[in-house]
């Protein structure tokens, strides 16, 4: 297995609004929004509240719990960057506080939809990032 903080990949792009999310990353902290009015969790980051349009978004650190709802192996990556850790897995991740997020799933290819997952903070090109396996 390849170690995944030698790859030459693009970072994410860090503003303002999601400055928190990528700090608590880098800790190996995964921080969501919720709204203070409807108490809804958000992902991700925003500046108002998909469910009630609310401004009133706070930052919370969650559990790190989740569920895979769905994956792709990547065989060919679109980025070359990703080549030399091909095949790897990428998967819709069901948070246990609701929201759903894109992240990359460690450990055995194929998982299956419905695994319990668990956040497992994974230094990813020389930034640490979220990323699932399996429990």
């Amino acid at each position: 297995m390849i170690d995944l903080s030698t790859l030459k990949v693009p970072g994410p792009t860090v503003i303002a609004l999601t400055k928190p999310f990528w700090d608590a990353a880098a800790e190996g902290r995964l921080l969501l929004q919720r709204c203070t009015d409807c108490a809804q969790a958000v992902h991700y980051p925003r500046a108002i509240c998909p469910h009630c349009w609310s401004e009133h978004l706070i930052w919370e650190e969650v559990s790190g719990k989740a569920v895979l709802k769905s994956f792709s192996v990547v065989l060919k990556p679109g980025h070359p960057g990703w080549a030399p850790a091909a095949p790897y897995v990428v998967g819709l991740v069901t948070l246990a506080e609701g929201p759903t997020m894109l992240s990359h799933i460690l450990g055995a290819i194929p998982p299956k939809v419905g695994d319990a997952l668990i956040l497992a903070p994974t230094n990813i090109g020389g930034r640490v990032l979220p990323a699932f396996r399996v429990l």
